[in-house]
């Protein structure tokens, strides 16, 4: 039976005491712990602290809890101890209680906790990198959890009529959900794949209930044959009962995929392998009955000590300590819904986590429906025309490839999981033929094409990261996290081995070559590049140092990026891509690719450098420019500062350089915490610095041994009477992916892009592809040409008849930058019209965008100088 609520994980005092270790602060070892409050070494004793976790808490408290802001934490002192005790725990790996457990103790959920212990990181080494990590992923492996049981709420409900929540049906196949979640699949933050075997075991519970419960349309989906409806098998008799092999129910689990758009043939899949090897290693596989709860608590009760883990059963209690954030409920994105009454009004309902994944992997597989895992016919010609025909060697390329990636999904996933990765991989080389076929009709075929065979494996690896990034979610790793248990960017290089400069050159080309690309997906694969211009491209084994170095060598005139092109007008029309596909030398083709790269660096520093400056340096604007030509400095001339290290490093290091020797009042401290607040910013690139080979410390530690001694000279001319001349500002030219729509202002995920031709009729599109069309009514041709009247009308007459209400009252005026930020100019008015807001805003987007494009039309004619 799950744990009742509020008394559950919380151990007595007594056990607590008698379970202690001989290294725990007792009564008889208080002397040692005579300089820390009696209130602490008590709490450190019901959590079971050994000695040196007191030691190392107390010390926490002391040295940097006590001098933080107290109006930035207003708790009591007990759960800010609890955190320090927490924070020493994981440190030195000695935390004796489940997490569980200990939140009982200190008296705070999950979300409480999480949100208290980073509040408390008050100084650059407050909170460690690995403590750090081992919360992020408590806190993902939570937030799947709390959408699965959300759903798990949801899908029972409608698929079985239960008098109550606290039956032992419900109790039974949720308990056996999560057993079978922590036994077989390595990565439980994986909300697919975690879902897809929620569907499994709400099949193998739905074909033994009785038929009574089962609603419609599942009633009439469960087989004649199945085996329903059996009695709860005892303990007594699970072992006599007959085993074979568990048969599944083909139109059942069809029935629930369906219901939740999701792949009926992965989830027959992860039946067949990860969810019957979970029944054999239980021993349920051939039981005819439903499994009797005890046993299948006892189990998870181990595993979940085991891992010294929150305990999930407490949702079925509606446990405080899982509850979520009262803000973070609120937060419910909306997208459409066909009305049940059977018209084609859109309804809305709630966007979850599980439904927003299931629309983008519908949408991809819609999108690569027409498309195969091997060359077309038109790509076959490509490959015929050729000097050489490379037909065979892609072929033998794409399969070894496709052979590493899934044994690398199956170790990061689960064992059981190599089906699931071969399914993932074939649709990676659907696109993967589909954008190479694309990239080829856009240059001029030569009779070299054989000579293309470098690129290959960089637009395969950023084919299956579209993949791998629709089933997973857009997420980059961190500094420490393993790449070996993790499938988030850059995973993918990785497990191909890929340098992450030669991906670099392709993720352009391939946004443009494919047009049915999503928004969101645009702007993960754009983060990519920034991971990889800020970081990634930067590693020690990285082909760009020596492409640095051989510019370098070459004398001035030959260096990948002088300072006077800065200012120059940055234009897209020839990539990487490109440049590999057309006639051009490999060295060449190093310099079309090091040349833009060391172009959109110095571009990106700017923006970085000038939006942290932003925060800080207001009132000194005159450093700004000193700033950058010091940062700039660095990294064309001393670049190997950059070797595996990070590009915010530098930029935070010539800010408070510069300031030092400008007399400027800034503290390391401050740059940092503004640093952190900022988005897309990692607390491993201050935390964990290169010093040396194989030594890392702090970012002032980095300043004081490494930057400094480096650029000593360079730094002490900026206080000179005649300084080194300013480098030019970088000009920062539009975003390349000319496809990417522009936000709406005001809104949260209404876009405006140039219309294109349809690629699907109605019949295929999907609740998140329809609500691009869609505001809130059904539409026809005759409304489409309203809104075209109108938008390019101020006659408030038209608008007032195609809203049927009476006269608005002025709109707020509205202003956006190119990047899509928007700001607001009166106050906000009151009692508009939804929907003229929205078309008065398209109205103001279309005004912007054909302004851009008469700007930029008259900078191609007069470029500056």
């Amino acid at each position: 039976m799950p744990p009742k609520k509020r008394s559950s994980g919380t151990p007595q005092k007594k056990v607590l005491k008698g379970n202690m270790k001989s290294g725990s602060p007792d009564s008889g070892e208080n002397a040692v712990h005579k300089d820390k409050e009696p209130e602490f070494v008590s709490l450190s004793e019901e959590l079971q602290a050994t000695n040196p976790i007191c030691d190392h808490a107390w010390r926490i408290w002391e040295r940097e809890i006590r001098s933080m802001d107290k109006a930035n934490v207003r708790l009591p002192l007990i759960q800010q101890w609890g955190a320090c005790l927490f924070i020493a725990g994981m440190e030195l790996d000695g935390l004796s209680l489940t997490f569980t457990q200990f939140l009982k103790l200190v008296g705070l959920s999950v979300k409480q906790f999480i949100s208290l212990v980073r509040k408390m990181d008050v100084n650059v080494d407050t909170i460690s990198p690995k403590v750090n990590t081992a919360l992020k992923r408590l806190e993902n492996k939570y937030d799947v959890t709390l959408a699965l049981y959300q759903r798990f709420v949801n899908d029972l409900t409608v698929l079985c009529m239960f008098p109550s929540r606290r039956t032992e049906l419900w109790e039974s196949s949720w308990t056996m959900f999560l057993l079978a979640k922590g036994t077989f699949l390595q990565m439980e933050d994986d909300l697919v794949i975690a879902f897809q075997l929620l569907l499994c075991v709400l099949e193998f519970f739905a074909k033994r209930f009785t038929p009574s419960l089962l609603q419609s349309p599942y009633k009439s989906a469960v087989s004649s044959s199945t085996l329903s409806p059996p009695t709860r098998t005892s303990r007594r008799n699970q072992g006599k009962a007959k085993t074979r092999p568990p048969e599944m129910d083909v139109q059942l689990l069809e029935t629930l995929c369906k219901e939740s758009d999701c792949s009926v043939d992965e989830v027959k899949n992860v039946y067949q392998t990860t969810f019957c090897a979970f029944l054999d290693s239980v021993g349920l596989s051939g039981l005819q009955g439903l499994p009797p709860l005890e046993t299948l608590s006892k189990q998870y009760e181990e595993l979940y000590h085991k891992n010294k883990d929150f305990d999930a059963r407490l949702f079925l209690v509606d446990d405080e300590m899982l509850s979520p954030n009262k803000t973070e409920v609120s937060k419910v994105e909306m997208t459409p819904r066909k009305n049940l009454s059977g018209d084609d009004v859109a309804i809305p309902v709630p966007q979850t986590p599980i439904r927003a994944a299931m629309n983008s992997i519908q949408q991809l597989r819609v999108d690569l429906t027409s498309v195969s895992d091997q060359p077309s016919s038109n790509l076959v010609v490509y490959y015929k025309n050729c000097t050489v025909d490379p037909s065979e060697e892609i072929r033998k390329r794409v399969e070894e490839l496709g052979q590493v990636f899934i044994k690398r999904f199956a170790q990061a996933v689960g064992q059981h999981c190599e089906g699931l990765g071969r399914k993932r991989f074939n649709l990676g080389a659907q696109l993967y033929y589909k954008v190479m076929e694309s990239m080829l009709k856009s240059v001029s075929l030569n009779k070299t094409f054989n000579h293309i065979i470098t690129f290959h494996t960089s637009l395969l690896a950023c084919a299956l990261e579209v993949v791998m990034a629709t089933y997973v979610g857009k997420c980059f790793l961190g500094a420490s996290d393993s790449v070996e248990t993790d499938l988030c960017f850059p995973w993918i290089l990785d497990v191909f081995q890929l340098p992450a400069f030669d991906f670099y050159k392709v993720i352009e080309s391939f946004i443009k070559a494919e047009p049915t690309l999503k928004h969101d997906m645009m702007k993960h694969l754009e983060q990519c590049e920034h991971v990889i211009m800020e970081s990634l491209a930067w590693k020690a084994d990285s082909p760009l140092f020596d492409l640095l170095k051989q510019s370098r060598e070459e004398g001035p005139g030959e260096q990948a990026e002088p300072p006077a092109t800065l200012n120059q007008p940055l234009h897209h029309n020839h990539t990487a891509s490109c440049a590999i596909l057309n006639r051009t030398t490999s060295c060449q083709q190093e310099k079309a690719s090091s040349f833009f790269f060391c172009l959109s660096v110095y571009r990106m520093a700017y923006l970085r450098l000038k939006t942290l400056f932003s925060h800080l340096l207001t009132s000194h604007p005159e450093l700004e420019p000193i700033i950058w030509t010091l940062l700039q400095h660095t990294l064309q001339n001393e670049y190997e500062l950059m070797r595996d290290r990070h590009l915010d490093q530098l930029i935070m290091s010539a800010m408070y350089a510069i300031c030092k020797v400008k007399n400027v009042d800034l503290r390391f401290k401050t740059i940092v915490t503004t640093y952190k607040e900022m988005p897309n910013t990692n607390q491993e690139t201050f935390k964990r610095v290169l010093i040396r080979e194989g030594q890392y410390d702090s970012i002032i530690v980095f300043y004081n041994l490494v930057f400094m001694q480096k650029l000593k000279t360079n730094i002490l001319q900026y206080s000179s009477p005649r300084p080194p001349p300013l480098s030019p500002i970088p000009r920062i030219p539009c975003s390349p992916y000319k496809n990417s729509p522009l936000r709406v202002p005001g809104s949260n995920n209404v876009y405006v892009s140039p219309l294109k031709s349809s690629r699907m009729s109605p019949v295929v599109m999907t609740p998140r592809s329809r609500i691009l069309i869609s505001i809130g009514e059904s539409f026809g041709v005759n409304k489409f040409q309203k809104i075209n009247e109108m938008v390019s009308s101020t006659d408030w007459s038209l608008k007032r008849r195609l809203d049927g209400g009476s006269a608005p009252k002025p709109l707020k005026r509205l202003r956006f930058d190119m990047d899509g930020q928007d700001e607001t100019d009166g106050s906000k008015s009151s009692g508009e019209s939804t929907l003229i807001q929205k078309l008065a805003e398209m109205s103001s987007t279309r005004t912007r965008m054909q302004e851009q494009k008469l700007k930029e039309e008259s900078v191609k004619e007069h470029p500056e100088p």
